[in-house]
């Protein structure tokens, strides 16, 4: 038996939609969707990450053929879905709300079957480089993903060691004055979507907390000096994307899954719940 290994193929593609049920009022719609109703569409670039697992072939060295894999997107997604309203020209959508938890649902079911003997166990999609969902195997559920910046300095130090351990462990980022960085900040919450709107948490609200609990406490300060939780901590990134998790488990308006924080492009640290 051949090993089991994941292959993700990442595809693009450009689609119209709205958030505005033809069968509601103008009223019931702006009650239902607030500040995305419109009877007007808009667009996004829409990023697709479609993952399937199976066992290499050990005659020719692959999972599965991946121009097969090809040939499915585009006959299931690229062909249905880009330059098209999803509104009007997909079906399944002209009375259901085309967030990216219900489109995560219906690229599910398009792509179910997929050639060979692999079997789909992943879906990413991006709807702007600072929101995207993910759908995973034999989960009822959709993890939604918003991206958010702050700049921090900080000093790697702990009283307790001697200056030159301080210097061995920490480098120049024990530099007596500190240094700072760009944090992108990734806060994931999952959940089953609400059938009405097709979202499993109100956006403007998640934003709220978030830039209320972190974004704000932290941009533009010193992690070691200003930041309650982190005082008297030697504010690794790893400390840091754990108080993060900590302060945001609980308070958000859906499950907290897990929290990315990165450094810099290179280091990225994760914590889950």
């Amino acid at each position: 038996m051949g090993s089991r290994v994941a292959l993700t193929r990442k595809v693009a593609f450009s689609s119209g939609h709205r958030y505005w049920r033809s069968s509601l009022s103008e009223e019931e719609n702006r009650q239902l969707f607030g500040p995305w109703a419109s009877p007007y569409n808009h667009g996004h670039n829409y990023v697709l990450w479609v993952t399937a697992e199976g066992e290499v072939d050990e005659s020719n060295g692959m999972v599965v053929n991946i121009k097969w894999i090809d040939d499915v997107i585009k006959e299931k997604v690229i062909r249905p879905f880009d330059q098209k309203s999803i509104n009007d020209e997909v079906p399944g959508f002209l009375d259901v709300a085309p967030s990216v938890e219900n489109l995560l649902f219906n690229l599910r079911d398009r792509l179910v079957s997929l050639p060979g003997s692999v079997t789909l166990t992943h879906l990413k999609l991006e709807e702007t480089p600072l929101l995207y969902g993910e759908w995973e195997k034999d989960s009822p559920m959709i993890k939604l993903t918003r991206v958010y910046e702050f700049a921090a300095s900080h000093r790697l130090h702990v009283p307790a060691l001697p200056h030159e351990e301080n210097v061995r462990l920490f480098g120049k980022c024990n530099n007596e004055n500190g240094h700072g960085h760009n944090y992108v900040l990734e806060v994931t919450v999952i959940g089953e979507p609400n059938e009405e709107t097709g979202m499993l948490v109100n956006i403007d609200e998640l934003d709220r907390v978030v830039n209320h609990l972190v974004v704000d406490r932290y941009d533009h300060h010193n992690l070691d000096l200003d930041v309650p939780e982190l005082l008297g901590k030697n504010t690794t990134s790893e400390i840091v994307a754990q108080e993060i998790f900590n302060h945001l488990d609980g308070k958000l308006p859906a499950k907290l899954s897990r929290i990315r924080l990165f450094e810099t492009a290179r280091n990225v640290f994760e914590v889950t719940g």
